[in-house]
């Protein structure tokens, strides 16, 4: 169980995450918001300095029935609140533009690297102690950013409010003399020993009671985000399970993953349990505190009751000053655990990208437009070689067609060959990259309009009238009227329609080379050939690379690659229509 360590590796991890914006393009912004804060805080705690003088005035009229003084002083309460409100919304306000501009920079931040170099895939795929990276970019950055920011200015306030009202209750409280074994003790300002004294031993029982609130928190995000995430893959996948009627199986997933939450939130209730008794007694005893201490010298009349109410307001500002771990104790251990895992996510990214993917691949790029792979070997994360001593060379305008067993590597041979499967050996010389199109069996279709979908990944644009003429060659000229309206198109469209939709796009990009991973399995064979030959037509200098398990293709590639599930060898055939 982590335990909460406000030390020197917490504060190290902090500052790892805060200096990059402080540090970046929008530094200047950011500083002068951060000093706008904190002169409106500073001018927020001499405002209450103020209105702890005004309790002294206040309170003397009002023993001494001074109906003039009484209403003036009133009046001077009124502005003097109307500024402390002025300056206590103007930097919350504040605060917050400061945390908007920090969350918008650093989501930013944290999508790029994610997105850079795959790193997206590669965690997914074989990254390890990475949970859930879409809740640490969209739900754990928030935290940080609101907490940090809350915790900083927190402490500031503190720090001054410490500052000033300390002095004040130094002055107010006196002396204090007693006897301890006929030893007569004189002891200066002590009612600022007393908070001092009550405000460890409220902090000490707080961190006993409090300090495994870390790591239930911690673990508690995580048991969300897999209870949102196991719903959110039903939904994508509800007609396969309608198909199969795993409702009874799913609803036990959902029922076990939300009982691990609740067990986990169960502890975190009986620990917040615990922390409001102690704190609850603690503020209250605190309240009544400074009059018990203080009672004694108002009732032999060596202060007055506007002294007596300044002492308590001044020792409350103090108590509260050095109580402020006290207070914020279970957000402060919710902090922890989320700097824990935004700097967990960090590194896991930073180790992808420090590791070639494929470090012992050696690649290169040629202009003669063929794909050559010598001593080429792929592999598998848990050491087996699923394909061994593959030496090919694809040359333009033959169509290839790569069969195999299930399991043979196919599709993983496709990885190698585009960059993103780590476990492979040998060398690969092929074209730049943006003369080769992958389309998988189940084409991905963002989020948006169709449009987009048709268009995606958007560095080609069409006009309507083009989009029209070549949806309709692909036989889904029917969903032109809605080119414009936002949908979830995976789960509109049937796969048959993604895969026709995925020829849209290859007439669209015209790539040299075209990778095609059962691309077709969803068509009719009639469709199936219809989609070929329109590619060829269209577009005669593309190559095809096809991955599938029908006959009715192999009439459209001129080589066959067949790979050995048992061996691990591959062997070519021409002519195989």
């Amino acid at each position: 169980m982590i335990k909460i360590q406000v030390g020197r590796e917490f504060i190290e991890n902090v500052w790892k995450l805060t200096k990059s914006y402080w540090q970046s393009e929008e530094k200047r912004k950011a500083f002068l918001l951060l000093g706008a804060i904190i002169l409106l805080t500073l001018g927020v705690v001499y405002m209450l300095v103020q209105l702890n003088s005004w309790n002294n005035a206040f309170y003397n009229a009002l023993q001494n029935y001074q109906s003039e003084a009484i209403f003036a002083e009133l009046m001077r309460f009124t502005w003097l609140a109307f500024i402390y409100i002025i300056l206590a919304v103007y930097s919350y306000y504040l605060q917050q533009v400061l945390v908007v501009n920090w969350r918008r920079w650093l989501t930013n931040r944290y999508i790029d690297e994610w997105m850079k170099n795959k790193t997206y895939y590669r965690l997914q795929m074989f990254g390890v102690g990475t949970d859930n990276p879409d809740q640490r970019i969209s739900e754990d950055v928030r935290l940080f950013v609101e907490m940090t920011i809350k915790f900083s200015i927190g402490i500031l306030k503190a720090l001054c409010t410490l500052i000033s009202f300390v002095f004040i209750l130094w002055n107010l409280s006196g002396p204090l003399d007693f006897k301890i074994a006929n030893i007569n003790i004189h002891v200066e300002g002590y009612l600022v020993w007393v908070a001092l004294a009550y405000s460890i031993l409220g902090t000490w029982i707080t961190h006993l009671v409090g300090r495994k609130l870390v790591g239930l928190n911690f673990v508690q995000q995580r048991y969300e985000a897999d209870f949102r995430f196991s719903m959110m893959r039903m939904r994508e996948n509800s007609e396969s399970v309608a198909f199969y009627g795993g409702e009874t199986q799913e609803s036990g997933v959902f029922k076990k993953r939300f009982g691990l939450l609740l067990d986990n939130f169960w502890h975190i209730i009986q620990k917040q349990k615990q922390l409001v008794w102690i704190n609850s007694g603690y503020s209250q005893i605190a309240i009544i505190f400074p009059f018990v201490v203080t009672i004694p010298r108002y009732l032999t009349k060596q202060i007055t009751l506007g002294g007596l109410m300044q002492i308590s307001t001044a020792f409350g500002r103090v108590q509260d000053s050095l109580s402020y771990f006290v207070d914020m104790y279970a957000s402060i251990a919710e902090w922890q655990a989320v700097v824990d895992r935004l700097t967990g996510f960090g590194l896991h990214m930073q180790e992808v990208h420090s590791e070639n993917p494929q470090i012992n691949l050696q690649r290169e790029f040629a202009s003669d437009n063929k794909i050559i792979m010598e001593n080429l070997e792929v592999g598998l994360p848990n050491g087996r070689v699923i394909l061994n001593n593959v030496n090919v060379i694809l040359k333009p305008g033959t169509n290839v067609l790569i069969k195999g067993l299930s399991g043979s590597g196919k599709s993983t041979l496709l990885r190698a060959i585009a960059g993103i499967w780590p476990y492979v050996r040998g060398k690969i010389i092929m074209p730049v990259r943006d003369d080769i199109m992958f389309i998988p069996q189940k084409p991905y279709l963002p989020l948006g309009t169709l449009r987009e979908a048709v268009l995606y990944p958007g560095t080609q644009s069409r006009n309507n009238t083009e989009l029209a003429i070549l949806m309709n060659e692909c036989h889904i000229g029917y969903l032109i009227k809605d080119l414009d309206i936002i949908a979830d198109w995976s789960h509109v469209l049937s796969v048959g329609e993604q895969q026709r939709l995925a020829f849209v796009r290859t007439l669209i990009y015209k790539p040299n080379w075209l990778f095609l991973d059962e691309a077709t399995s969803a068509l009719d064979e009639e469709t199936e050939a219809a989609m070929y030959k329109l590619v060829a037509k269209n577009l005669p200098q593309t190559t095809f690379v096809s991955v599938g398990h029908r006959s009715s293709v192999n009439k459209f590639h001129g080589l066959e690659m067949y790979l050995e599930k048992s061996t691990g060898q591959l062997s070519l055939k021409s002519n195989c229509y």
